[in-house]
């Protein structure tokens, strides 16, 4: 029922002209949410997904003001509208993958989420 992540710090200097911004627009998507090869898995996300991700698999992070940048994916979001919450979770898919399995993976990724939505629900209504 838990899922962990791999952590990869990067780090290194940028060309002259090069900001933070400019690398962030290179490497996203990560391939980890958007597969390979990232261009013809990117269209093919396009052609199946009925909506767009939103904030799910974006960036989350800041740039600070000497320059650096520190970011997380997003793989486990929320949009809040009203009196409506939107909640997104996802699985990694590969060649062998267990539809069954990996549906079971994103239910519960996504139930630490709902249950804060629930809990709040409770703090503002008791």
């Amino acid at each position: 029922s838990h899922v962990m992540h791999i952590v990869s710090g990067i780090s290194g200097e940028l060309a002259p002209g090069v900001g933070p911004v400019d690398v962030l627009r290179a490497t996203f998507p990560h391939g980890t949410v958007s597969g390979a090869p990232k261009v013809r898995a990117m269209e093919i996300i396009d052609e199946l997904e009925p909506t767009a991700r939103g904030p799910y698999a974006g960036a989350v992070g800041y740039v600070d003001f000497s320059g650096t940048l520190d970011t997380a994916i997003g793989l486990r979001t929320c949009v809040v509208k009203g009196t409506r919450a939107w909640v997104q979770a996802g699985a990694g898919v590969v060649v062998d993958s267990d539809p069954a399995v990996e549906y079971e993976e994103c239910v519960n990724k996504a139930a630490a989420v709902l249950s804060a939505i629930a809990a709040s629900d409770d703090l503002l209504h008791p």
